[in-house]
């Protein structure tokens, strides 16, 4: 259980920061950019959980911030036994098997795709477009990290496969508010 008496502990004064084993880690090391993109991409989830109201996707978003905090901790957390016990949270494979069981399960509900589209439309499917592409930074910086320190590898599909449903939730979203907006090529030559 966390408690958070006191915020600030002035240990990161110096620009370092406490990873989950006890040991340091500095601000701008990949890890730490890793850990601070995810935090961004769960915050940007949760404006799209704002915008979406009582939507049933909402549920599933505040369920896929959790998993975010586990993900954060097993970015914070080193070495290389990547399996969860009761004391280390890690990534699970069945985590991102319910991505993509309900990520098929609404782009079963969508008509094929038949050109690229604009991330826009609701207020709701343009936060989501927009908690997608920072969903891919934070992947990209995962990806970066891992050249540096081991990472789980299921962090980095867990990723990957949360920027596509993403995608997939706001054409869902879309879906019932008039569709996709389309790319349409050269448009404004």
């Amino acid at each position: 259980m966390v408690r958070l008496n006191r915020i600030y502990t002035r240990t990161g004064d110096m620009g370092t920061t406490g990873l989950v084993d006890g040991s340091r880690a500095a601000k701008d090391s990949p890890r730490l950019i890793a850990i601070g993109e995810v935090d961004e991409a769960n915050s940007a989830i949760g404006v799209a959980i704002v915008a979406l109201g009582d939507h049933p996707l909402a549920a599933d978003l505040t369920r896929i911030q959790n998993d975010l905090f586990d993900l954060g901790a097993d970015i914070a957390t080193p070495g290389d036994d990547f399996a969860p016990s009761a004391m280390t949270l890690r990534i699970v494979g069945a985590q991102v098997e319910r991505l993509e069981r309900e990520l098929d399960a609404m782009n079963d509900a969508l008509s094929p795709l038949t050109s690229f589209i604009l991330p826009g439309g609701t207020q709701a499917a343009a936060a989501t477009h927009l908690a997608r592409a920072i969903v891919r930074r934070a992947e990209r910086a995962a990806v970066t990290a891992s050249h540096d320190v081991p990472i789980n590898p299921l962090v980095l599909a867990y990723l990957n496969r949360l920027s596509d449903y993403l995608f997939v939730a706001a054409r869902f979203i879309n879906k019932d508010a008039g569709g996709d907006i389309l790319w349409v090529p050269g448009a404004s030559r």
